[in-house]
């Protein structure tokens, strides 16, 4: 009963924050996002909700700082450097398992955006048998497992790959690990015929670009969290409709981001319905469930990627969104 009575006010607070939102003003509360690498489409929603003045009208006063690959965010966010970062759910359920006091409140995308280019004759990623698989060194920790076990393919098909695109061209035997809009990219301006497979559109179970901030941060600033998470789900929406605004700040960011890579990766993202696709067509943008985040520990446990035992469901909450409904 004790239970009961906790989870029906946890509920009632929660839609009681959310419910002020749409009337309530604030002092402009200064947070830190943390962006996951240099500035592109794929991270608009943040831009464009700092663009059109999303962040200001629910009361927050928003710096947005460039990642890149030597910036470690999980480090930063729990050193008090940032206050949310853009995350991953394996990354965030290792650093439960480490002991982190870290959480997921959102995710900005229904698949995670990384997939496989193979060239034009493979159909799908189970017509990979003999071919060479050249993958990026994060992907033993994340999508490679995956991929060999459900296809049955071999660690010997796995060579290493050095972002460079040349043994690609050069080997209509050789796939390799993709991004969702740059290898793809770069194919076609290479006029390479090439296919991308989204591992997302074949079972892989993580969200993209989720967004993680500390657990005393829930807990002390539950409504910054909230209108935060409100922001930018409604900037998401804005970018998909009308990108102008967030793209401004996105090469004043990246003065060496290219207009016609932003029009092909916004392009894809709504082709793959990265956004507003799945669980979020019903149930509202950033939206997350229960039954997902148990997949991806599962699928991580059945991986050897982390320990049977760990609390899982501390990697998460989806206080923030059940109730959030910014629909498509």
């Amino acid at each position: 009963m004790q239970r009961k009575l906790t989870q029906h006010f946890t509920r009632l607070a929660c839609a009681t924050v959310l419910a002020a939102l749409s009337s309530a003003t604030w002092a402009q509360d200064k947070v830190t996002l943390l962006t996951s690498w240099y500035a592109q489409a794929e991270h608009g929603g943040f831009y464009q909700a700092q663009a059109t003045g999303l962040y200001k009208k629910y009361g927050l006063d928003v710096t947005i700082k460039m990642g890149g690959p030597q910036v470690n965010g999980m480090q930063l966010l729990t050193a008090g450097q940032a206050d949310f970062i853009m995350g991953y759910d394996f990354q965030t359920l290792n650093s439960i398992e480490k002991g982190l006091p870290v959480v997921t409140v959102a995710a900005s995308f229904q698949k995670d955006l990384q997939g496989l280019l193979a060239h034009a004759d493979v159909k799908g990623l189970d017509g990979l048998k003999g071919k060479t698989i050249l993958a990026n060194s994060s992907a033993q920790t994340s999508w490679l497992p995956w991929l060999l076990t459900k296809y049955g393919y071999g660690a010997e098909q796995v060579r290493p790959y050095t972002f460079n695109l040349q043994p690609f061209f050069a080997d209509k035997n050789v796939s390799q690990s993709a991004y969702l809009s740059s290898e793809p990219f770069i194919a076609q301006k290479n006029n390479v015929p090439a296919n991308f497979f989204l591992f997302g559109d074949y079972g892989y179970p993580p969200y993209g670009t989720t967004i993680v901030t500390q657990q005393k941060m829930v807990s002390e600033k539950p409504e910054v969290v909230a209108r935060f998470v409100r922001a930018t789900m409604e900037g998401w929406k804005s970018y998909l409709a009308n990108p102008a605004p967030g793209n401004v700040l996105i090469k004043q960011d990246n003065p060496k981001m290219e207009d016609d890579l932003i029009a092909f990766a916004i392009k894809r993202l709504k082709e793959v319905k990265a956004v507003d696709g799945g669980d979020a067509a019903t149930q509202g943008v950033g939206t997350m469930t229960d039954a997902r985040w148990e997949q991806t520990y599962k699928f991580m446990v059945s991986a050897n990627l982390i320990k049977p035992g760990t609390d899982w469901k501390k990697a998460y909450t989806t206080q923030f969104v059940k109730d959030l409904k910014v629909m498509p």
